[in-house]
């Protein structure tokens, strides 16, 4: 799954990697866009690339509403749903049979890194920060909704676990679509097949183009987690395995 990230603070840098336009005042959106940790359950607004506009970020909240849903309210549908992880993640697997995902479409979260927890020995926890080796933006596929109101909802795409995410992320065995720099324009193509889409998803960011290590379990206690440091390595004596 992948439910909490790290986002750019400086949205320029978005800007230039992905070649976007620039249509806003910075200082508003700068501030806004600057988590060091995200956690996906708060329901923040973050930056996404969507295939209507794939030349400029749009601002959206994370948490996809489906369809049948629309007139809610989004805190409202997000409490009711937390059990079921509040449209934050969507499996690939279901894209095109599942009610929630009627009518989707696609997107880009474009990130710095994010975080999952390993399961160590009697179910302790530990937090494991990824990234891309070359500290490229991380291009997570996602889908996403605008709601009656004109709000955009989006939820980052997952599928089975690669070799490093069994390893790492080993109770629930899943890991995020990361988008390949060639498939980038091409998943944000509006006419792309549904063979298309699969093979997108199927053939990402290989394992090897990503690192991870173990960090402070303050990503778990609110605001401490709020610091630039939060993705220092640290040691942990129950973690068992070589990442």
């Amino acid at each position: 799954m992948c439910f909490s990230t790290e986002e750019f603070g400086d949205v320029k840098l978005v800007e230039t990697y992905y070649r976007l336009d620039h249509n806003y005042v910075y200082a508003e959106p700068e501030n806004e866009y600057n988590r060091y940790f995200n956690n996906g359950f708060a329901h923040n607004r973050s930056w996404i690339i969507t295939e209507e506009n794939p030349n400029i970020l749009t601002n959206a909240l994370w948490g996809i509403i489906p369809h049948y849903k629309f007139h809610i309210e989004p805190q409202e549908y997000y409490k009711d749903t937390i059990k079921y992880g509040s449209g934050l993640n969507a499996k690939s697997e279901k894209l095109f049979n599942s009610a929630n995902y009627k009518g989707f479409k696609k997107c880009i979260v474009p990130l710095k890194g994010f975080f999952e927890p390993h399961t160590a020995r009697n179910n302790f926890k530990i937090p494991f920060y990824f990234k891309r080796k070359d500290d490229s933006p991380l291009s997570l596929a996602g889908i996403y909704t605008t709601i009656s109101d004109g709000t955009v909802t989006f939820s980052i795409l997952t599928k089975s676990a690669t070799p490093l995410f069994q390893k790492i992320h080993n109770k629930k065995n899943r890991r995020p679509v990361i988008l390949q720099e060639m498939d980038i324009e091409v998943w944000l193509d509006p006419n792309l097949k549904e063979a298309e889409i699969i093979n997108v998803i199927e053939d990402d960011l290989p394992d090897e183009e990503l690192e991870t290590w173990p960090i402070s379990k303050d990503i778990y206690r609110g605001n401490l987690g709020q610091r630039p440091d939060i993705t220092s390595p640290v040691s942990y004596a129950e973690l068992e395995i070589v990442y």
